[in-house]
């Protein structure tokens, strides 16, 4: 299952039915789990571990140095990359580094399109969706089921919610809160990701009161603390108003507003 032409380290470990493209260069410390595709030219470097079931397209460079000055190659940082994800043409994965945590880490079922970075100590969760070209800098979380317009680019240390949509070239600079839609340079709240929330089984009475805490948040003209009181009584009877009010809390960076 591993084409001739392809150059693979004697040091990683490749499951049974792992199919390498010819001249696929794969290194040492990198584990690769059974039934993954790996196309030809794609260049992978450990410490690295693939989970199963992945596609991982031609020309794409998955687990090499982090892009970051403080980086002095340290062998420790990683990436892991969990089950089932698709990672299109000229895609970049970073491994992380030791002031970051030490790890990049990819969930599953990932859609991931062309061109799209990934850089060092980012997590990115399950059934997230990257449009080509979007961007993620240093130490970014993206939560499950947030979708990545193309061109997307997100700025260091921020987080995106899960179920939110940022249109195409939009620019994060803030966190973006759960089942928001964003865009624009700098990015700008638009209203409820509807759709997307449709698509993943919300319910309609649940994704009227999503809109009725997105008014509170963004179109009553209140402070953030005075929102987050009225948030807050909301979470009582709605998990999902609930989850929108603990992210609030725990952003660093303050929010997309």
């Amino acid at each position: 299952m591993i084409d001739p032409r392809a150059v693979v380290d004697d040091r990683a470990t490749i499951d049974e039915g792992v199919r390498i493209g010819p001249w696929s260069i794969i290194g040492p410390q990198v584990e690769i789990g059974a039934g993954t595709w790996i196309g030809p030219h794609v260049v992978i470097r450990g410490p690295t571990r693939i989970g199963s079931n992945n596609r991982i397209f031609q020309f794409s460079s998955i687990g090499d140095d982090a892009q970051d000055k403080k980086y002095r190659g340290e062998a420790e940082p990683r990436l892991e990359i969990g089950d089932g994800n698709t990672i299109r043409e000229y895609c970049t994965l970073n491994r992380g580094t030791v002031q970051g945590g030490g790890v990049t880490r990819v969930g599953d079922c990932n859609w991931i399109m062309a061109y799209v970075h990934i850089a060092h100590d980012c997590i990115v969760g399950k059934h997230t969706v990257f449009a080509n070209n979007a961007s993620l800098a240093g130490h970014v979380i993206v939560e499950d089921h947030a979708t990545l317009g193309g061109f997307s680019a997100v700025h260091q240390y921020c987080r995106i919610g899960a179920h939110s949509f940022s249109a195409i070239a939009a620019v994060i600079t803030k966190d973006v809160p759960p089942y928001i839609l964003v865009s624009e340079n700098p990015a700008r709240a638009h209203g409820v990701n509807r759709e997307g929330l449709r698509r993943n089984g919300f319910e309609s009475g649940t994704i009227e009161t999503i809109g009725r805490a997105y008014r509170v948040l963004y179109r009553q003209n209140l402070l953030l603390k005075e929102a987050m009181e009225r948030l807050e009584e909301m979470a009582l009877e709605c998990d999902q108003v609930a989850t929108l009010v603990d992210f609030l809390r725990q952003s660093s960076r303050g929010i997309v507003r």
